[in-house]
């Protein structure tokens, strides 16, 4: 029993050590809470271990970071290591990051802004008291994460989304960055205007303050996701004309082979009444690789590369080999929109490295370049290969990626050094280079 009043009374005496040791365990509440508002909204498929760990490694860190550095530097720090690990760990975009640590932020300022006030008046307490109270912190602790939960309820079952992998100019970037940081700002200065000046300002002003931060980020969150579709839509566009430009070449083959089918026909017969299987034979792996050349252009459908990035990007380097005779046969085993690479770097280092493919087919007789795209899902990772004919058979791959060094003309060995530059900065990617008598390849290994 009395064990008992000595913790009813610890819960009721302003004991500021005590108070953060009875929230410490609530952390891992609210950073569950704020992982579930910012995957809701951004309709963003983690896997359940990856969530845990985010969890407990947040969790952790806050609560170190609370012990060890004064507020509101903490404050800094936290969302620092936060913006990393979405970095980093989840692979995500800048603008999905500030977004990840904006959405949570303003959800819990939004509630803090609407029931802060009538809590203080209700208990009748000052805003320091309520600090370093327990009973206090943990009783306003429990209606907000009650009203978080609801709202997260809210969000799973809406059909209100932003679109997963958003990316925009980085102009429109700029814009809505600056947009949702002057909203942050303006939630902090409503929120210190209510923590200092609560005994002035009446419930009712409280009520209808919280309406209108509401209704500002309900048309700021509104208006990017209107922004993302037209993003989408333009993309799209963009996609048709690459597709256009796809089956224009693939009318063109087709209509070429028409207009020679007889010549053909008549040739084969030539071959065949004089029993000449050798000559048959030759004509017969000629003719096959002009039927390749329509196979491939078949391959150049969005419904298979099934990212408008990557799509164009692949489409805009076939019409560049066909002006230099060079074919490109491809092999499709891939999910294009379940890269586990940032879009823009992957493409980055795509490009050059076809780029390089079909310059140096372009120098040999034999002009082809292989490009293959398959998944392991047993080995959790995804394969790009891109092998092409070559002349230099000397050239020292473990010196290509050196910054000013390249086996071709004119050339300033700036390429491959970038994409080193990029590769290097993640620790799930992989770039193994080789070569034999016939192919110099580029394997990209990308784990998960």
């Amino acid at each position: 029993m009395e064990i008992l009043n000595n913790f009813f009374n610890i819960l009721n005496m302003e004991n500021a050590w005590a108070t953060k040791l009875l929230t410490f365990p609530l952390i891992f509440v609210e950073i569950s809470l704020s992982l579930h508002i910012f995957i809701s909204v951004l309709k963003i498929d983690i896997p359940k271990y990856k969530k845990i760990i985010y969890i407990i490694a947040v969790s952790l860190f806050s609560i170190i970071s609370s012990i060890v550095i004064p507020e509101p530097y903490n404050i800094f720090i936290n969302y620092t290591f936060i913006f990393l690990i979405l970095k980093l760990y989840f692979l995500f975009t800048v603008l999905q990051s500030i977004l990840a640590i904006i959405l949570p932020f303003a959800t819990f300022g939004l509630v803090n802004s609407l029931i802060l006030n009538p809590f203080l008046k209700i208990f009748n307490t000052t805003y320091e008291a309520f600090f370093i109270t327990p009973v206090f912190r943990l009783t306003y602790l429990f209606i907000t994460y009650i009203i978080i939960a609801i709202i997260v309820l809210l969000l799973k079952n809406a059909h209100f989304k932003i679109h997963p992998n958003f990316t925009f100019d980085p102009k429109t970037n700029t814009i809505l960055l600056i947009s949702l940081i002057l909203g942050i700002l303006t939630l902090v200065i409503q929120t210190f205007m209510t923590v200092y000046y609560y005994s002035t300002i009446p419930v009712v002003f409280t009520l209808f303050n919280f309406l209108l931060l509401f209704a500002y980020f309900f048309t700021s969150i509104y208006s990017l996701t209107r922004v993302i579709k037209l993003n989408i839509a333009t993309r799209n566009l963009e996609n048709a004309e690459s597709y256009n430009n796809s089956l224009t070449i693939l009318y063109d083959n087709v209509r070429g082979f028409k207009h020679d089918f007889d010549n053909m026909v008549n040739i084969i017969g030539g071959y065949i009444q004089v029993n000449d299987i050798n000559g048959l034979k030759n004509y017969y792996n000629s003719l096959q690789k002009d039927c390749s050349k329509v196979k491939n252009v078949q391959m150049l459908n969005p419904n298979i590369i099934n990212n408008p990035g990557i799509y164009n990007l692949i489409v805009s380097k076939y019409k560049k080999a066909s002006d230099l005779n060079v074919s490109i046969n491809f092999e499709f085993f891939f999910d294009f929109n379940k890269l586990h690479m940032p879009i823009y770097e992957f493409s980055r280092v795509l490009g050059i490295l076809l780029d390089n493919a079909i310059e140096s087919a372009e120098e040999c007789e034999d002009k082809e370049v292989n490009l293959i795209f398959r998944e392991s899902r047993k080995h959790q990772v995804q394969i790009i290969i891109i092998e092409n004919t070559y002349l230099n058979r000397n050239i020292d791959t473990s010196k290509i990626y050196e910054k000013g060094i390249s086996g071709k003309k004119n050339h300033t060995g700036i390429g491959l050094w970038e994409v080193n530059k990029i590769i290097t900065n993640y620790n799930n990617i992989v770039l193994k280079t080789s070569k034999d008598d016939k192919y110099f390849k580029q394997e990209l290994q990308i784990y998960y």
